[in-house]
This record gives C-alpha cells, sequence and structure tokens, in this order.
C-alpha cells in the first residue's frame, strides 16, 4: 500500500508518520510529532497536492484522524502543504449579502451552544481579541484590559450614549455602562447571544443603562443620536459589496464631534483575497458562511469616503495570535465536556479553526486593525485632545 503514495510525499523530511487505513506507516522524518491517519483509501490519490483545505475537510468529515497536538497538527500540516502545494492566490468574488443570508450567517456560527463558547472563552465571553500590555497576563485580565483601551480610545464620558454594534453576550456593553458611566444601545443578529447578554444585566441590574437588541445595522437610527459608536468583531460578517454601506450607517448613527471605532479582522493582501493553499476556503465552508475580509486600505477608505475622518489605526495581530492560543488551549483540555455540547462534526471544526486561526496571525496571513474616526463638525473641528497621551494614563 505505502507504494500507492506519491513520490514527492515519500521525499519529504517532516516529523509526520502516515498510518494508512491496513495498518501500514511511513516516517516522513525523525521524531514524528504528528501522525495522520488515513481512513479513507480515496485519500491516497489526493495527497499530490495535500492542501490545508483538503486536509482541514478530510478531518471535519472523519476520512482521516490527526494525532498530536493540535498547535503542532496545524505548523506540520502547513510544512506539508508548503511543500507539496503552490499557492495559487486564488480570488474569489464577492458574496451577496442580505439580510436574510446574514442573520443565517451568524446564526450559523454563533447560536451553536452558549454552554460550548463558555468552556474556552473568558468569564465575562468575549469573543474578540484581547489586549495584551505585556504578553503574560491571562486572558481574563487581557480581555479587561482590551475593554479599558477600547473605552479609553473612545473618550468615553459619564452620560454619554454608546452604541455598540454587534455586541455579543454583552460584555462590552456592560463594562462601558458599569465603569465608564455610559448609557448602551447593542444590537446582535444571534439570538442565543441576546438571550443570554439579556440575563446577565438584569443580574448585574444594569437595564436602566444597557438596552440590547435583535437588529440589523442597516436598521440602525440616522438621527446621530448617540455620542460614540463601537464596532467590535462585526464587520467581517459585512460583506465587500456592503462595506460603503456599512460606513454610512455608522457615520449617520453618531452626532457631530462624536467618535467611531472599528475593530475587526483585515485581510494581508490589498484585494481581500484569501489566504492560500485552501485555509480561507476551509474558514469559508465550516466556520464563516459569507464572511469577508477586506484590508484595512479598503475599510479605512469606505469610513473616510462616508464623512468619517480617520485618526488611529493600530494593528493587533500579535495580539490575537496570543488571544486564540489561549482559546485553543482552553477547549483541547475541555474536549470531553465540549463532545457532550456539540456535534462531532462541529468539535472537530473549532478545534481546527482556533489552532489554525492562531497559526495564522502569528505569521501574518491576516491582520487585526482597530480603526478610531471622528465625524467632525461643519467647521471642520472635533473634540480629540491633541496627543494620545490620555489613552496610557
Amino acid at each position: 500500500m505505502l507504494a500507492q503514495l506519491p513520490p514527492a510525499l515519500q521525499n519529504l523530511h517532516l516529523p509526520l508518520r502516515l498510518k494508512l487505513w491496513d495498518g501500514h506507516e511511513l516516517d516522513l522524518g525523525p521524531a514524528p510529532s504528528v501522525t495522520i491517519v488515513v481512513k479513507d483509501p480515496r485519500l491516497v490519490s489526493e495527497f499530490t497536492h495535500p492542501s490545508l483545505g483538503l486536509l482541514g475537510s478530510a478531518f471535519v468529515e472523519g476520512r482521516l484522524e490527526m494525532e498530536g497536538s493540535i498547535s503542532e497538527v496545524v505548523r506540520v500540516c502547513d510544512e506539508l502543504s508548503q511543500a507539496l502545494v503552490e499557492d495559487d492566490g486564488e480570488y474569489h468574488a464577492s458574496t451577496q449579502h442580505d439580510k436574510a443570508t446574514d442573520a443565517a450567517s451568524i446564526s450559523y456560527h454563533y447560536d451553536l451552544s452558549n454552554d460550548f463558547y463558555q468552556l474556552w472563552l473568558d468569564k465575562e465571553m468575549v469573543y474578540s481579541c484581547a489586549y495584551f500590555k505585556t504578553g503574560e497576563e491571562s486572558l481574563e485580565q487581557a480581555q479587561q484590559d482590551k475593554f479599558h483601551h477600547l473605552c479609553r480610545k473612545l473618550r468615553l464620558k459619564p452620560g454619554e450614549y454608546l452604541l455598540d454594534v454587534g455586541c455579543g453576550w454583552g460584555g462590552l456593553a456592560r463594562f462601558a455602562a458599569r465603569e465608564y458611566g455610559v448609557k448602551v444601545f447593542g444590537i446582535t443578529l444571534s439570538r442565543e447571544q441576546l438571550a443570554l447578554a439579556n440575563e446577565r444585566v438584569k443580574a448585574e441590574g444594569l437595564q436602566d443603562k444597557v438596552d440590547l437588541h435583535w437588529l440589523d445595522y442597516r436598521d440602525l437610527p440616522q438621527d446621530g443620536r448617540f455620542d460614540k459608536v463601537v464596532s467590535v468583531g462585526m464587520f467581517e460578517h459585512v460583506g465587500s459589496a456592503n462595506l460603503e454601506l456599512y460606513a454610512q450607517r455608522l457615520f449617520g448613527a453618531v452626532r457631530e464631534g462624536g467618535l467611531v471605532m472599528n475593530h475587526g479582522i483585515t485581510a494581508r493582501h490589498i484585494d481581500g483575497r484569501p489566504v492560500g493553499r485552501g485555509a480561507g476556503e476551509f474558514i469559508g465552508r465550516y466556520v464563516f458562511p459569507n464572511g469577508e475580509l477586506p484590508h484595512v486600505s479598503r475599510i479605512s477608505a469606505e469610513i473616510s469616503e462616508a464623512g468619517l475622518e480617520v485618526v488611529d489605526v493600530e494593528s493587533l495581530r500579535l495580539h490575537y495570535a496570543k488571544t486564540l492560543d489561549h482559546w485553543s488551549a482552553r477547549l483541547e483540555a475541555n474536549l470531553d465536556r465540549a463532545a457532550a455540547m456539540v456535534p462531532e462534526q462541529a468539535l472537530r471544526i473549532w478545534r481546527l479553526y482556533l489552532a489554525g486561526c492562531s497559526y495564522a496571525f502569528a505569521r501574518g496571513w491576516i491582520n487585526l486593525h482597530q480603526i478610531l474616526a471622528v465625524k467632525p463638525c461643519a467647521d471642520g473641528s472635533h473634540e480629540l485632545p491633541w496627543t494620545r497621551e490620555d489613552i496610557y494614563r
């Protein structure tokens, strides 16, 4: 059976062992740290081009098993793919985004199980990049520091009205109300998130300060009623074709002189094409249906064209690599409990996704940017301090 394996595969020197369905084994290098167990004989012919998409899909579908730590599995599979697959830079056209499609996509990803997310997120259930001041902080501390970082950049003051676009489980909304004394109007398209978020608002007695709703960003009020706007981990779901509309809706929601913070994942390539060798396809198929990542220059341009002035841009790429590493380690430590909460295929997807994205951020395949913008007054003035010093006091 080993003779059926592609010659190029047998000539590699990787810490990888291949174990076939008939019991035969082949070590591709000394001291294998990862074993791929091929359960479907039809996979052998496909190993001539073992793209990340192919390997990921085969694992999710149970056609192969992977033994070894999940982070090491991702690293070794990437080296295998690099050796045998050219990065063709394949670009996929933008997908159609309407309210029904977006709501279904959000539900697919976020309505899996609140209990499942609680296994590996911090206690506030913050599902976005944390902020590490030294890199040694706990996940809980780094998420609290991220909240402070956002609120300080927005220069939140007691009594202001904050719009939270994509409020998730309400962690930031409750934090801003509790720690900065603002009133918050939050929106989400996840019914599961909204239910738990409102439970937590009530438990903390914040009903008079935090108002959360199931609402599409396209239906936001456009009367400039909000002093500040924050959008965290949401615009990735908007779609390239709707970025202009998204920026316009944020512009219409905030008052003159108000600030808008957009925190989200951005593409490595200017044209927004996904990472190569099938990794982007895997995420689009199994994790974020209809998700699209624009380059930071694209979203900055749309924000500017809408009438907002970009005043600060910060990359948190390595912060997200570390955040995802924390999440992945927490999930791996709770696999038995997770298996009782979600279908087997879903758990396989999430194991690969968290570890794979940590690897991708660490290597610069994708990025994350916080973009702060202001809606200038009619005379061009605004209320921002002359320097950033106040953010770090």
